[in-house]
């Protein structure tokens, strides 16, 4: 019997999953930073996906010969020489007799978009974007990108609070719920243990915490958090146009696939903004969100390369034999 690999690596996590040709999982593993990039060393980085993928191959009960296709969704894949690092070292583990490695978003794309075909903008702790299109064409926004996710969001939140202490900017309701959800008494209490000099790193105050805070105060009506949230859906918005015009999506009907947990905020703000951009320009994108895990959409890609058809039973029986959303759970 042959099997797939599908592994989704990420700086938070990384994921693999093994499943039968008809699509039933039948392992999984995982494991920490998978970014060449994030994790420090390149070999620190494949050593998590050996974590994971090891784990996956257990727990299926086959060895790595028995792998017909290795699909890897990663983040890190991102220059030519990345790819080539990336590639050399799965196949140097034998993890598929057939082996693709993409950037991370194209696997979230896969989960997303029934086809494979369309564009992506995966906001999590950091954020992506990517494409593919009919004629297989594929890019992602990689080191061109500077809007990013929730940390990137987060600094936004600190600077506007900043900016209000000094008057440039009109007060905002961020200044309590940031001072609150960071523990200190004044702005210039939190801005110090910021950037002094003999700041102690592991206390440094964690902007990442006020991603959410940003969200939750735009959704209560502050005007600034409002500003700064649908500035940042429409440049998502703009790098998604980029990544439909790289791969002739443009001017079609294709998926615009919303993936990622800054976009499962209750509020709309930030979706509605980046949806409104790119219709804009391209009225034929139709939104949608993420139905499966990206590590499941890494495992579909894995099918895709050894040639096997990804019809509506194999999909059913993928989605009924994934491990529980805790295992997926940040």
């Amino acid at each position: 019997m042959q099997y797939m690999l599908g592994v989704d690596a990420g700086n938070t996590k990384t994921i693999a999953l093994v499943a039968r040709a008809d699509g039933t999982v039948a392992g999984y593993g995982r494991a920490g930073c998978g970014d060449i990039y994030g994790a420090g060393a390149p070999a620190l980085a494949l050593a998590e996906t050996d974590t994971a993928v090891t784990a996956a191959l257990a727990m299926a009960g086959v060895a790595p010969e028995a792998l017909a296709a290795g699909a890897f969704s990663m983040a890190g894949a991102d220059w030519p020489e990345d790819f080539v690092l990336l590639e050399t070292a799965m196949r140097a583990r034998g993890l598929g007799r057939r082996i693709v490695v993409h950037n991370d978003a194209i696997g979230a794309l896969r989960a997303g978009s029934p086809t494979g075909i369309g564009v992506v903008v995966a906001c999590g702790t950091a954020a992506a974007v990517g494409a593919r299109g009919a004629d297989g064409r594929v890019w992602h926004s990689s080191f061109w990108q500077e809007t990013g996710g929730n940390d990137h969001l987060g600094d936004k939140a600190f600077r506007a609070v900043v900016r209000a202490e000094l008057g440039i900017a009109p007060p905002t309701t961020l200044t309590e719920r940031v001072l609150h959800s960071l523990g200190y008494g004044s702005v210039e209490a939190a801005l110090h243990a910021r950037t002094a000099r003999k700041r102690d790193a592991e206390h440094r105050p964690d902007t990442g915490l006020l991603g959410r805070v940003l969200l939750d105060t735009a959704a209560d009506g502050d005007p600034i958090a409002r500003q700064i949230v649908v500035e940042h859906g429409e440049a998502l918005g703009d790098y998604a146009l980029v990544a439909a015009r790289n791969v002739g999506l443009a001017g079609e009907q294709f998926a615009l696939v919303l993936a990622g947990g800054v976009f499962r905020h209750p509020s709309p703000l930030l979706r509605e903004a980046l949806i409104a951009r790119v219709r804009d320009h391209a009225p034929g994108a139709q939104p949608t969100g993420i139905r499966l895990e990206p590590a499941a959409g890494a495992l579909l890609l894995a099918f895709e390369l050894a040639g096997i058809v990804t019809d509506g039973a194999l999909l059913a029986r993928l989605e009924a034999t994934l491990p529980p959303d805790t295992f997926f759970a940040t």
